[in-house]
C-alpha cells in the first residue's frame, strides 16, 4: 500500500501566475511526464477520447512508449479534453497526495492556456465562449428570429459548417426572444426570515445559459422558492461565470470576468444569502475553479461558501424540515442524467434525492458523462466524438421508457435527446429536473 493512500485527493492550486506556467518547453516536459505515467496505468480508457488518442499514439510510435511520441502530436491529446474531470475525481490512483502528482485536467489546461498566449485559437473558438456578446448580440428581437431560423435550417447550417466549422447536425439551443433578468426588482416581496440550518435567504445568479437560452428555468427556480416562501434576490448586474474562456485557456478573460461578478456576490455573501446557480459548470466554477485559481483571495472564497446547487440547497432545507412536500402531481418514471461538473462538487446526488421524495415518481440515474461540454460537443471536429462518448448515456436513458428525460446541465439534456432520437426515439419528454419539481408543485 503507497503511503498516504488512505488520504482523500486533494487539488493543487493552479499556478497560473508563475510565467513558467506559460513557459512551452516546461509545459511540454510536464506533458511527457503526466502522460507516460497514463501510458503505464491505462485505467482511463474508457473515460473519454483524449486516453484513447494518447495511447493510440504510443502504440504506433517508433518505440512504443512516450518519448517516441512526436511533440507536436501532444496538442491532439489536448484536443480531446473537455475538462469533465471525472479522470481526477473518479479513476486516477496518482492524484495528490500521491507522490506522482498528476491532475491531468490541469496539465491539459495548462497546455490550453500556452496555446491561447501564443495566438492559437481560432475565431471561432473565441467567439462560442464569448457567451455575453453572443447572448446580447442575439438578444435583438429581429436577431433572436433571425438566429434561431438560420439555426433550424439545412441549408444555412451547412454554410455555418463551412465557414465557422459549427458542425450542421447539431441541434443548437435557441435563444429566447425575452432575457431572463429582464424587469426583474432587486428582490422578491417575501420578508426575510432565517432558516434553521441552512441560509433562510436566496440570491439567483441566474447565468449566461438561463438569461439567454433558457430562462424558464430561472423561472421554475424562482416558483419553487415563491412556493416554499423563501424570500430570493436575483444578481442583476451579472458577467459570464468564466467557464467558457477557462476551456478556451483564456485565463487572463476569466480573471477579468471574476473581477466583474465577486463585488456583488461577495456583499451577497456577507449579508448571508444562499447564492444558487442553476447550471452546474456555473456552480462549479464558483465552487472549485475561482478558488484553484484566486486560492488566497477571501472574497473568492467567502463567495465559494455561500455558493449552492439548486438541489444541494433545497434538500438541506428538506431536511430541516423547511420545505413544503405538498406535491399535486406525480412524475411517474424520470431518466434523470447526472452532469460530470454536479459530480466534482462532491455534494452526492441531491437532485435524485429531491425527486425521489416526490409521491408516484420512480428515478432511474445515469452516472456517466454525456459527451457534450459546453462547446466542445457543437465543433465540427469533435461532434462524432461527442455522440460516441454518448452513445451508452442514450441507451441506459431510453431503456426504463421513462415519461421524462432529464439532466441537470440543460445542454448535456438537448445532446442525449438527440441521440435517443437518432438512435431509435422515445415519447419521453425533456425537462429540466428544476422544471420537473415545479411540475409536481403544480404552481
Amino acid at each position: 500500500m503507497r503511503e498516504g493512500s488512505l488520504e482523500a485527493p486533494t487539488r493543487h492550486p493552479l499556478d497560473w501566475k508563475n510565467p513558467d506556467f506559460y513557459d512551452a518547453a516546461k509545459a511540454e516536459k510536464e506533458l511527457e511526464r503526466i502522460f507516460d505515467i497514463c501510458h503505464g496505468c491505462r485505467r482511463c480508457v474508457n473515460l473519454c477520447t483524449a486516453f484513447p488518442t494518447l495511447f493510440d499514439l504510443v502504440d504506433s510510435s517508433s518505440t512504443m512508449e512516450v518519448d517516441g511520441v512526436a511533440k507536436a502530436d501532444y496538442a491532439k491529446v489536448v484536443d480531446q479534453c473537455y475538462l469533465c474531470d471525472m479522470c481526477y475525481m473518479t479513476k486516477c490512483p496518482y492524484v495528490p497526495p500521491h507522490p506522482w502528482n498528476v491532475d491531468f485536467p490541469h496539465v491539459m489546461l495548462r497546455a490550453k492556456a500556452v496555446r491561447f498566449k501564443q495566438g492559437g485559437i481560432s475565431l471561432r473558438d473565441k467567439l462560442l465562449t464569448s457567451t455575453d456578446t453572443l447572448g446580447k448580440l442575439a438578444g435583438i428581437p429581429v436577431i433572436t428570429q433571425t438566429v434561431n431560423a438560420v439555426n433550424r435550417n439545412s441549408f444555412s447550417r451547412g454554410i455555418l459548417e463551412k465557414t465557422l466549422r459549427v458542425h450542421k447536425d447539431r441541434e443548437l439551443p435557441p435563444f429566447a426572444t425575452k432575457k431572463f433578468l429582464s424587469g426583474f426588482s432587486a428582490s422578491s416581496s417575501f420578508p426575510v426570515k432565517d432558516g434553521k440550518l441552512t441560509p433562510g435567504k436566496v440570491a439567483i445568479f441566474s447565468t449566461c445559459y438561463v438569461n439567454y437560452n433558457e430562462p424558464g428555468m430561472g423561472h421554475d427556480l424562482l416558483a419553487i422558492l415563491a412556493h416554499n416562501e423563501i424570500p430570493y434576490v436575483v444578481v442583476e448586474k451579472e458577467a459570464c461565470c468564466g467557464m467558457p474562456k477557462l476551456e478556451l485557456g483564456d485565463l487572463d478573460s476569466v480573471s477579468s470576468l471574476k473581477d466583474r461578478n465577486m463585488p456583488a456576490l461577495a456583499e451577497l455573501a456577507r449579508e448571508g444569502y444562499a447564492i444558487l446557480t442553476p447550471v452546474p459548470s456555473c456552480t462549479l466554477m464558483y465552487k472549485q475553479e475561482l478558488p484553484l485559481m484566486f486560492p488566497d483571495d477571501p472574497v473568492t472564497i467567502a463567495v465559494r461558501d455561500a455558493m449552492f446547487d439548486p438541489f444541494e440547497y433545497l434538500v438541506g432545507r428538506r431536511k430541516d424540515g423547511l420545505l413544503k412536500t405538498d406535491f399535486k402531481h406525480p412524475l411517474g418514471k424520470v431518466s434523470y442524467h447526472i452532469p460530470c461538473h454536479s459530480r466534482v462538487q462532491n455534494m452526492g446526488q441531491k437532485t435524485r434525492e429531491f425527486l425521489e421524495a416526490i409521491p408516484g415518481t420512480s428515478v432511474s440515474t445515469v452516472e456517466r458523462c454525456a459527451g457534450h461540454d459546453g462547446t466542445w460537443g457543437v465543433k465540427e471536429e469533435f461532434f462524432a466524438n461527442s455522440m460516441k462518448i454518448g452513445r451508452p448515456v442514450f441507451r441506459q436513458m431510453a431503456e426504463p421508457a421513462p415519461d421524462y428525460v432529464s439532466s441537470d446541465c440543460p445542454i448535456a439534456g438537448r445532446h442525449i435527446m438527440q441521440g435517443i432520437r437518432e438512435s431509435g426515439g422515445t415519447n419521453a419528454e425533456k425537462l429540466h429536473p428544476l422544471s420537473l419539481v415545479r411540475k409536481a408543485y403544480g404552481v
